[in-house]
């Protein structure tokens, strides 16, 4: 069973927004007192929050769906409706938060930061709040919108000044021991350290965090062994220690093939852009402060490992520091110089702020469209798609069971142009149109409803301009129509030209007049007809 987890694919959604009221208000006396809908409440949102009570991601491990209430609908009398609960994720210092591809959202440094991850929608409307001098009771209300649905990442990186690294058993959990408070788990045996431990150090007046990062190995850069799973808690640190052992019973191991290997495999490690220095660049492990602590010089083999290996070590500029976890031999030179190191990269950061880009504002012009109109091709026949944040909210709002307020939607759209820039851009009727993007909602594009339905009066819930919408006839049947008109005028003009060639020339009174003696004697044969018994017959 896992108990520390640094990594986690959390899936948060936001509430939705509760529906608006359609409500009439009743009083005594009052039969009609107008309309008294209440608003729906929005839905709550999903905050991710540092909090120092959270060292670990274990918690979303094992509940990766997190959502946050739901807003309610509001109520007659003008209630609105309650507010749906906000939902906070508490984390620990230095998550980063990131996308499915990897792009980094939020870096969350310091108690109290918060990212809000998934926003909640946004309730609807009643008809108290859509009456207007020209609507005055309307009979429909807005519908609440649903909340942003997402999936992000969130990658814990330790938040400390001096990373320790080196192979399996090198001795650096019994450094922290020795030189902290902190009291992580020693064994004798490889990957006995399973995951980071932090240590305080104090060195004088300067105090800094130490972290342990479990045991590198050849290839972990490239996933094997545990150190490529902890390698992100490396990024943040000043500076790096490498431990090497002095006394492996491996016989073919060496302090210098070790530090070899190690540094080639924090080279090949790609650091995150989600840590940058004081000059907003990325610093790769490999070029940051290094030192060498060669441990394990207690033992007589150690401290004749250490004496052959620290001449080669400081003629490649290394710091070198012969130390024991056991006997505490060099632990404070040690110290000392981790804490110079930190108190320089500290005052790189108050000599050099971090750049931060300027915010720049772009208010839109009076004359720009809120919506973008693009035409596309779909089964050979042209597709018109609406692009925009106030038409893609509308629909959602819509009640398209309500004719009133598909009216209200109609009208909404037509007075930001929605009309004019389809017509604009080739739109006929009939053609077919899209608001949103592939799960849009699809019209039929009829632009023969006049605006100012309030102007129109009909029974609260409809429209005049729709009753007769399911009675419309499809474009089929419009062009077939149109077609039988002019098989109708072809006939009658050949009729007209075959009784001129026969000779026919009479008179268009008298041809009125014997087609009207024709018919009231067909008429007068029907009713014969019909008054005829099946005994007469």
């Amino acid at each position: 069973m896992a108990s520390f987890v640094d990594r986690v694919v959390l899936h948060v959604s936001g509430g939705t927004g509760g529906h608006g009221c359609v409500s009439v208000h009743r009083e005594k006396f009052k039969p009609l007192g107008g309309p008294d809908g209440g608003k729906g409440g929005d839905g709550g949102s999903v905050t991710i929050r540092v909090s120092d009570q959270t060292t670990t991601l274990l918690d979303f491990h094992h509940a990766p769906h997190r959502h946050a209430g739901n807003g309610q609908p509001g109520m007659g009398d003008w209630r609105d409706g309650k507010i749906g609960e906000s939902l906070v994720l508490d984390v620990p210092d230095g998550t980063v938060v990131k996308d499915k591809e990897g792009n980094v959202l939020a870096d969350l440094v310091g108690i109290g930061t918060e990212y809000i991850a998934a926003q909640g929608g946004q309730g609807g409307l009643g008809n108290a709040a859509l009456s207007s001098q020209k609507r005055k009771a309307p009979g429909f209300a807005l519908m609440g919108i649903e909340g942003d649905e997402r999936d992000v990442v969130l990658e814990l990186k330790s938040i400390a000044d001096i990373a320790l690294v080196g192979f399996p058993s090198a001795g650096k959990s019994s450094l922290i021991a020795a030189m902290s408070a902190a009291r992580p788990k020693i064994a004798d045996y490889p990957f006995t350290t399973l995951i980071p431990n932090l240590g305080v150090v104090q060195a004088g007046d300067v105090r800094f965090t130490m972290a342990d990062v479990p045991g590198l190995i050849e290839g972990a850069s490239e996933g094997k062994g545990l150190g490529h799973n902890f390698l992100r808690h490396v990024e943040r640190c000043a500076a790096i220690v490498h431990v090497l052992d002095c006394a492996a019973l491996e016989v073919d191991r060496d302090p210098i093939s070790d530090l070899a290997i190690i540094e080639r495999e924090l080279d090949n490690y790609s650091v995150d852009m989600s840590f940058a220095g004081a000059d907003g660049d990325v610093v790769p492990l490999n070029a940051r402060p290094r030192l060498i602590a060669l441990n394990k010089v207690d033992s007589p083999d150690g401290r004749d490992m250490a004496g052959f290996v620290r001449g080669d070590l400081e003629s490649r500029g290394y710091r070198v520091f012969e130390v024991s976890a056991t006997s505490h031999e060099g632990l404070r030179q040690l110290g000392f110089a981790m804490a110079e190191i930190v108190s320089a990269a500290r005052q790189s950061v108050i000599d050099q702020p971090a750049k931060v880009a300027p915010v720049i504002l772009r208010p839109r012009a009076v004359n720009e469209a809120s919506f973008t109109i693009h035409r596309e091709e779909k089964n050979l026949e042209p597709l018109f798609r609406v692009r925009g944040d106030k038409p893609e909210r509308w629909v959602q709002q819509c009640d398209f069971q309500n004719e009133e307020a598909i009216g209200y939607l109609a009208d909404r759209l037509a007075k930001i142009g929605v009309e004019t820039s389809l017509f604009k851009a080739g739109a006929t009727p009939g053609d077919t149109v899209v608001i949103g993007g592939e799960d849009g909602i699809v019209f039929d594009w009829e632009p023969t409803m006049m605006g100012g339905a309030e102007h129109l009066a009909a029974p609260r819930g409809t429209d005049l301009r729709l009753l007769d919408l399911g009675d419309r006839p499809t474009r089929q049947q419009k062009r077939q129509e149109q077609q039988d008109r002019r098989d109708a005028k072809a006939a009658a003009r050949a009729e007209l030209e075959s009784e001129r060639k026969a000779g026919i020339w009479t008179e268009s009174t008298d041809r009125h007049t014997a087609k009207s003696h024709e018919i009231k004697a067909d008429m007068a044969a029907d009713e014969s007809g019909e008054n005829t018994t099946p005994k007469d017959l």
